[in-house]
């Protein structure tokens, strides 16, 4: 998915925070702090499409962007991008885990347990 710039984020934020599919002037409203022009928003819009970052869709006259992966798949794709610019991925786990807080290792080891069964008792 690749790394996205500072104004990519904010777009993302937005659209993240709202869950549904957002006109270019709904994003440009959810930044109104920036003060950005309108036609900015769009341009930054139109390159996450061109990243398949974003999806866009016609609704009558206008277009409708949603984030194609979530925020937290997006992550994950970041972190296994970093992950590949190791060239020993154990050690930068290692140090990872090492530098999670402990109810980020209980949720890493939730994680990797192994499923159980349906019949299991609880």
């Amino acid at each position: 998915m690749g790394r996205l710039g500072e104004l990519e984020r904010a777009v993302m934020d937005v659209l993240w925070a709202h869950g549904v599919p957002l006109s270019v002037r709904a994003v440009h409203e959810g930044l109104a702090e920036r003060d950005l022009a309108y036609t900015t928003v769009m341009t930054v819009l139109t390159r996450l499409v061109g990243k398949n970052v974003v999806r866009r869709e016609r609704a009558g006259r206008a277009w409708l962007y949603a984030p194609l992966a979530s925020r937290e798949e997006y992550v994950a794709e970041l972190m296994l991008e970093a992950l590949a610019l190791t060239g020993d991925r154990d050690s930068a786990l290692v140090r990872f885990a090492h530098s999670v807080s402990s109810d980020e290792a209980d949720a890493l080891r939730k994680a990797l347990a192994p499923p159980r069964d349906e019949g299991e008792a609880r």
